[in-house]
């Protein structure tokens, strides 16, 4: 057990506080799966809270991150997919809206010609700046944020959750245009620096890091080309990415661009440079199944001190050949170092519906865990 204070404990028991469970998801791409009667969000909340049909039992969170791509449009989402989005949302029954918290995907991209990320600033909300829109209330939040939609902090205990907006958006060859989203991941170089300071600045935090995107070469099909179907380059790939056109950047399944600069390596650079700088890094962005190790990788693996973890797919139609909705638990116990890693199937295509226990991992963090508020 790694070092935790003695009041820690004391102050937790009092509180009430115990293991706290994050539920770890993304994908969902909602509007692909309703035109096949199909509610890949709301359904997977209410199996949560109240099991499955297919005999998966529910299971306890206290946050679920949502770590992109609601919208399932090729073009850039209207407010009729915002609308199905909040609906869905509101399946929580026994929890709320604000136990959720969000990021951006490659698919929730505006269109050169629109305001900057307006429809996810306006519908997902993770500030609750539109609450009469989104449903989202800033103070109802169980644990506070700080930032804005593209960059900002969770604050639970000794753990600090830093939530990376992707910026797919502006136009090719990073964004998004008439055909869709460009599949590589990006962000600002505003937003390297400011997850570069915040991670300096807390040195005794457990940090965990979230993007839309893993990167280069962490996990399962996160390689240049990996996991991408195309043709113009003289061969085909598995399709873990559709057919891209000519133009798309080599990093198609991970986070390729900071600012304007292609293939960057600022995030791989600083956690080679500072290994264990950060505890857990969650993404997702590819579809497939869990036993997947396209590239020699798999859903979890431990590079630079820091463990990967891809959570995949909520969605069922999205890329189809692929696509096996599932989503991952890590429970965080109070006084451990140690973090476990669960993985839930939410349909029976696979194997039965509920844990899959085959892919139910550990991983190291830095120091232990303690949800006192007073971390």
């Amino acid at each position: 057990m790694g070092e935790f204070k003695a009041s820690c404990l004391k102050g937790c028991a009092m509180a009430g506080l115990g293991t706290f469970n994050l539920w770890a998801c993304g994908c969902s791409h909602v509007h692909t799966d309703i035109r096949h009667g199909r509610e890949s969000l709301a359904e997977a909340i209410r199996q949560s809270e109240s099991g499955g049909e297919q005999g998966g039992p529910p299971f306890d969170w206290d946050i679920m991150l949502h770590l992109g791509d609601l919208s399932g449009q090729q073009d850039s989402p209207q407010d009729e997919h915002g609308e199905e989005v909040v609906r869905q949302f509101a399946a929580v029954e026994r929890h709320q809206r604000e136990n959720i918290y969000n990021l951006l995907g490659n698919h929730d991209a505006s269109c050169p010609d629109e305001p900057t990320q307006w429809w996810f600033r306006k519908w997902v909300d993770p500030m609750g700046l539109n609450p009469d829109v989104s449903g989202v209330h800033s103070d109802r939040r169980p644990f506070p944020t700080s930032g804005t939609w593209e960059r900002y902090t969770i604050s639970i205990g000794n753990m600090l959750i830093l939530m990376l907006g992707d910026r797919n958006d502006g136009g090719p060859p990073a964004g998004r245009a008439e055909r869709g989203g460009y599949p590589a991941g990006k962000v600002t170089r505003e937003t390297f620096e400011w997850w570069k300071d915040t991670v300096e600045a807390n040195p005794s935090k457990i940090i965990v890091t979230c993007h839309h995107h893993m990167l280069r070469e962490t996990t399962v099909a996160s390689g240049p080309w990996e996991g991408v179907k195309g043709n113009y380059h003289g061969w085909f790939d598995e399709e873990h990415h559709p057919e891209l056109p000519p133009g798309a950047p080599v990093g198609a399944s991970h986070l390729y661009f900071v600012g304007d600069e292609p293939d960057s390596s600022a995030f791989t650079d600083y956690l080679q440079e500072h290994p264990g700088a950060v505890d857990l890094w969650l993404g997702g962005h590819t579809h497939t199944h869990p036993d997947d190790t396209y590239g020699g990788r798999s859903h979890i693996e431990q590079k630079w001190g820091v463990t990967f973890i891809n959570v995949a797919a909520l969605t069922k139609y999205h890329v189809m050949s692929k696509a096996v909705p599932m989503s991952r638990l890590l429970s965080f116990e109070k006084g451990s170092d140690v973090v476990t890693v669960r993985c839930y199937l939410h349909t029976d295509d696979y194997a039965p519906q509920g844990w899959y226990d085959k892919a139910q991992r550990e991983a190291p963090l830095r120091t232990a865990f303690c949800p006192c508020p007073a971390n």
